[in-house]
């Protein structure tokens, strides 16, 4: 079992996301090549910044094959729980897991991350966004992504069921920036089997941004999975 904790300073966090939203707002809009689309939901691939010219190391493993059956069997194993102070849980006890994705969602996402990883290069990476509309100005937004480097699955979930709200000027944020979390998260992420999860150091700056929490690194060996078709 593998269990992430919601744990940097909140003042902190909260002082320095406006100013993230607004920088990311004036930025266009990332070029990437989408693999499904429609009114709530897509599944793209896009430039991957954490690849670095001059040094193969950081290249991904892509193209590359994971059957949409052990896609859909990944994502199942994600689990969410909402974050709790440690006076509430004495009070009244941690919040139940409960699934990221909805069967649903998985029915929509296995296949559709599966052909992207197909179709990947060694300088991209592929996300995804699932929205909920709740007003005409209001969705809840579930997205992140993914890249595979040698045999591990490194899987984002920047945010979940968030309540988002398309400012009057119409800036899409979360649309176009689907690997970044649209607000300060307060949630607990698992994945199971937990020994197939590879614990993972962070830097201070992802402490701060709350990115110590988005990322599960998948061993796809212990899963039975093997390393990816390239």
């Amino acid at each position: 079992m593998c269990t992430r904790r919601q744990t940097y300073p909140w003042p902190l966090a909260t002082c320095l996301l406006p100013c993230l939203l607004s920088v990311g707002c004036a930025v266009g809009t990332i070029p990437g090549e989408v693999v499904y689309q429609d009114p709530t939901t897509f599944v793209r691939i896009e430039p991957d910044p954490g690849v670095i010219d001059g040094k193969p190391e950081t290249l991904r493993s892509h193209p590359g094959t994971i059957a949409a059956e052990d896609f859909r069997a990944i994502l199942a194993g994600f689990r969410v729980r909402d974050h709790r102070l440690r006076v509430y849980v004495m009070l009244a006890g941690e919040a139940p897991w409960q699934p990221v994705f909805t069967p649903t969602e998985l029915d929509l996402l296995a296949p559709r991350l599966s052909e992207a990883l197909a179709k990947a290069g060694p300088t991209e990476r592929v996300t995804y966004y699932l929205s909920k509309p709740r007003t005409s100005i209001k969705r809840e937004v579930t997205s992140g992504g993914f890249y595979v480097q040698g045999n591990r699955l490194h899987f984002v979930i920047a945010n979940h069921d968030v309540q988002y709200g398309v400012p009057a000027y119409g800036v899409v944020y979360d649309r176009r920036y689907p690997m970044r979390p649209t607000g300060p998260k307060w949630f607990d992420l698992h994945f199971e089997p937990g020994v197939a999860v590879v614990e993972q150091s962070h830097s201070m700056l992802d402490f701060l941004l709350g990115r110590e929490t988005d990322e599960v690194v998948i061993d796809l060996g212990k899963l039975g999975l093997g390393l990816p078709v390239i």
